[in-house]
Formats: structure tokens, C-alpha cells, sequence
């Protein structure tokens, strides 16, 4: 019973980590996430692996794909790909989302004593000046969800896990 108990425990955090993948899609998308899933999960064991790649890109008439190629492809996922991992791959890619520590190294270009904030009207300028320039109206959009102290200064760390995770206000 122990063990069982241990299990169960284990594989809770995994399903709340996981659960937020599932909500940024629709349900028909998941649905046909789930057939693409199966089409290259040649073995349907439930894992993509390197011959189920290559099996697929046979099947689509690429014969000369590297095993170098189709392990880093496997390496993105960062350890077995079973379909969450495969549904969290493809929704990254397709919201255009930088990895949490990506957009942490950015903030931290702002912020040369490392205090953890960057102060929101010297961001607000940078958004509205510099490269991508932001409109006013985007800038408000992003400080609506922005951790922004009394002071005026953005928890720029609250602010990236807004960013990769979701906004917990948004959701409740």
C-alpha cells in the first residue's frame, strides 16, 4: 500500500504541471494533436522515439534524415515524449512563448543590481522606443497583468511566470 501511495503522490504534480498545456487549446485541437500524436508514434507504445521519427519521415518520402537531426529533435523535449510533452512542444511553438529563463535573462539586461524589479515607467519607455516599439495601448495591456508595486517597480519573476504560465487572475 505504500508504494501505491507513493506513486500516487508522484504522479500529482505531474498532472498539475500539465493540466495548463491542455487549457491553451480547444478541445478539437487536442483531438487532432492526439491523431498527429498517433501518426508518429509508429510503435504505439505511447513515447516517441528516434525510429518512430524516422518511420515518419519515411512514410512522407524523407529517406536521409540524420540521426543527428532526429535526436535533437527528440532532445526539445528535454526527456521521454509522451503526448503532454508533445501537446507542450507544439504550444510553445505556437504561441511564440520564450522559455521562462530566455525571458528572465531579458529582464535582467534592465535591472545591472539584480533587485528582482525593473521601474515601470523606465520599462514603459524602453517598450514604446526601442526595437519592437510598443503603442501605449499595448504597453497598459501588458502592465493590466504586470506585478507592479507601489513603488513602480514590476516583479519582473512574477511577471515571466505570468507570462509562461498564465495569469492565475484570468482563469478564477
Amino acid at each position: 500500500k505504500a508504494s501505491k501511495k507513493a506513486a500516487a503522490k508522484r504522479g500529482k504534480p505531474a498532472q498539475r504541471g500539465s493540466s495548463n498545456v491542455f487549457s491553451m487549446f480547444e478541445q478539437s485541437q487536442i483531438q487532432e494533436f492526439k491523431e498527429a500524436f498517433g501518426c508518429v508514434d509508429q510503435n504505439r507504445d505511447g513515447v516517441i522515439n528516434k525510429s518512430d521519427l524516422k518511420e515518419t519521415y519515411a512514410q512522407l518520402g524523407k529517406l536521409n534524415v540524420s540521426d543527428e537531426e532526429l535526436e535533437s529533435m527528440l532532445a526539445e523535449g528535454k526527456g521521454p515524449i509522451n503526448f503532454t510533452v508533445f501537446l507542450t512542444l507544439f504550444g510553445e511553438k505556437l504561441n511564440g512563448t520564450d522559455p521562462e529563463e530566455t525571458i528572465l535573462a531579458a529582464f535582467k539586461l534592465f535591472d545591472p543590481n539584480a533587485t528582482g524589479v525593473v521601474n515601470k515607467d523606465e520599462f514603459r519607455r524602453l517598450l514604446m522606443n526601442q526595437a519592437d516599439k510598443f503603442t501605449a495601448e499595448e504597453v497598459d495591456q501588458a502592465f493590466a497583468v504586470a506585478p507592479i508595486d507601489v513603488a513602480g517597480n514590476i516583479d519582473y519573476k512574477s511577471l515571466c511566470y505570468i507570462i509562461t504560465h498564465g495569469d492565475e487572475k484570468e482563469e478564477s
